[in-house]
């Protein structure tokens, strides 16, 4: 049967538009100035996006012997009464205070979107050697303790429009746990993909969440299927690969013509699988990473000065009605030093990607890591840079946003 369709065409539909706007300055001139300050949508926002979430340990888990669950509830008597909905894959970014020093970090929530509904996130994290908040965490976060957070952040998740149904997630340490999420939204039949995860690690021992990803495996043969892929010279486990995540054992496991790849782990995994991907050719298009975090030795950059790794400089701070001076060591971020200056500004990913802790360098030079220096070019231009992902390489004055 055919249908009658009327064009009116590119000049008749601008007209038509154009008679609409004296329509909306006569509205707009009618309206209020007061802000909307409730309503459905400012509502819902709210909900999906708070300011801060107040939350408990409820439940502490060992999962390997350097390896710990943090199950959070809201916390009683506070402003948040439920937690909020969250994509697989994204991130809290947890605050504390450690000794009068209040930090920030990220950690990509391990439980599914749909635990979060009914009051619960979990977050894994594992003991880093030398470690600050790590080693403060293992000695003093006990059940009860009450945490603050951020909402969930991130782009680390699965998205349909952009990504092929087919994805190979390459994990180191505790990056699996993501893919954790993204597991079990596949299990629950929220999330339709065929997901072949690659996972390296030290020993058995060190596997994190290994006997449920066998279980959710043997529930789910055609969508979710776990590699371990073992570097201990002594490792051992019946179906696990040994050595490091190669190029040949992607290409063994996964359809590399056909699949997008996300990537989470330790900042030497990182390079070792670029390399790897490079080889197999994989456009960047098809490459998601989860946060790159602050560099563990900015040194090894080649582009880094190294005339002024060893040098120490002043910062001038100036952050709300407040100005500081501070000093701040070369080869760690400004964030860092606004941290152990004890100075409470904005932070959010560490890794130059969010822009929350977005400042203006007034004067003085910053080196910037080419790897996750998530500026757009304007603010480059105009002098903006992110400390999370910026190391003082001269004596700096900064305008630097507070915390809320």
């Amino acid at each position: 049967m055919k249908q009658k369709v009327n064009v009116k065409g590119h000049i008749r539909d601008l007209l038509a538009f154009k008679k609409l706007v004296p329509t909306r300055k006569k509205r707009i001139k009618k309206a209020s100035s007061e802000p909307i300050k409730t309503g459905a949508l400012n509502n819902l926002a709210k909900r999906l996006h708070p300011q801060k979430q107040y939350l408990v340990i409820d439940k502490i888990t060992e999962e390997t012997p350097t390896t710990k669950t943090f199950t959070f509830v809201p916390a009683p008597n506070t402003e948040t009464t439920e937690l909020a909905f969250f994509r697989a894959g994204q991130y809290l970014s947890l605050r504390t205070e450690v000794n009068k020093a209040y930090i920030s970090r990220p950690y990509s929530i391990s439980s599914s979107p749909f635990d979060a509904l009914n009051g619960i996130y979990e977050i894994t994290i594992k003991k880093v050697e030398g470690g600050f908040l790590t080693d403060h965490i293992w000695k003093n976060w006990k059940v009860g303790d009450k945490i603050e957070s951020t909402a969930p952040e991130g782009n680390f998740y699965y998205e349909r429009l952009r990504d092929k149904k087919n994805v190979v997630g390459i994990a180191g340490g505790s990056g699996i746990t993501p893919f954790r999420a993204i597991a079990r939204m596949i299990d629950a039949g929220k999330l339709d993909i065929n997901m072949v995860l690659l996972y390296g690690s030290y020993d058995e021992k060190e596997i994190i969440f290994l006997e449920e990803f066998k279980k959710l495996q043997e529930k789910n043969p055609e969508k979710i299927k776990l590699v371990n892929i073992l570097s201990g010279e002594n490792a051992s486990l019946e179906g696990s690969e040994k050595g490091f995540i190669t190029a040949e054992i992607i290409k063994k496991y996964a359809d590399v013509e056909n699949s997008s790849f996300f990537i989470c782990g330790p900042q030497a995994m990182y390079s070792f699988v670029k390399e790897q991907l490079d080889k197999l050719k994989i456009p960047r298009k098809r490459i998601r990473r989860e946060l790159f975090g602050e560099i563990r030795d900015i040194t090894k950059n080649k582009d880094f000065p190294q005339d002024k790794a060893d040098l120490t400089f002043k910062i001038k701070v100036k952050i709300g009605a407040e100005t500081h001076e501070i000093p701040a060591i070369a080869t760690e971020t400004v964030t860092v030093a606004l941290e152990r200056a004890k100075i409470k500004s904005a932070t959010k990913c560490r890794s130059g990607e969010c822009g929350y802790c977005r400042s203006f360098l007034k004067s003085g030079k910053v080196y910037v890591n080419p790897e996750n220096d998530g500026r757009r070019a304007a603010d480059k231009h105009k002098n903006y840079f992110h400390p999370c992902s910026s190391y003082p390489i001269d004596n700096l004055e900064i305008i630097v946003p507070k915390e809320v």
